[in-house]
């Protein structure tokens, strides 16, 4: 198999266990996202539109669904006072750190059959292509707990 495609096939592998998992979570793909880039800090609505990947008018709507369920909410940004930034209510702060928990827990199951060694080859070559390509952090070894979030 060439490079190519094994990235291609590892990338349809990755995104069913995320696909499953956003079922189980009952989300849709890009509302795990967003909760997964937040769960940090607060972002605005321009740097999330790029971080996700998403035209204005669609980042717009992903964020207005999840105000309806409660899962984010609109706050002043200090910086500027015409703009506002997205966080993460207590109760996405939880789903996010559940749904981050248990999507890395599935995915790291997938190269279980590797022994010790080719796992951490495997890891060290990964981390340097995310790195080399510059991949926004929306999954992180050092996620945020939701201490300190406002109850929305």
């Amino acid at each position: 198999m060439n490079m190519g495609t094994a990235l291609v096939r590892t990338a349809f592998l990755v995104d069913a266990v995320y696909a499953d998992a956003v079922r189980d979570f009952d989300l849709t793909v890009q509302q795990a996202q967003l909760l997964c880039v937040l769960i940090p800090r607060p972002y605005g609505m321009f740097e999330l539109a790029k971080t996700l990947g998403l035209a204005k008018s669609s980042i717009s709507g992903l964020v207005d669904r999840s105000v309806k369920r409660g899962l984010v909410r609109r706050e002043a940004d200090p910086g500027d006072g015409r703009a506002f930034r997205v966080a993460l209510t207590d109760k996405g702060a939880r789903l996010a750190e559940e749904f981050h928990a248990e999507t890395t827990r599935r995915v790291a199951e997938l190269p279980l059959a590797l022994d010790a060694e080719d796992r951490e080859v495997l890891k060290g070559l990964l981390t340097r292509l995310v790195a080399d390509n510059r991949v926004p952090a929306v999954f992180t070894d050092d996620s945020c707990p939701s201490a300190g979030r406002d109850a929305s």
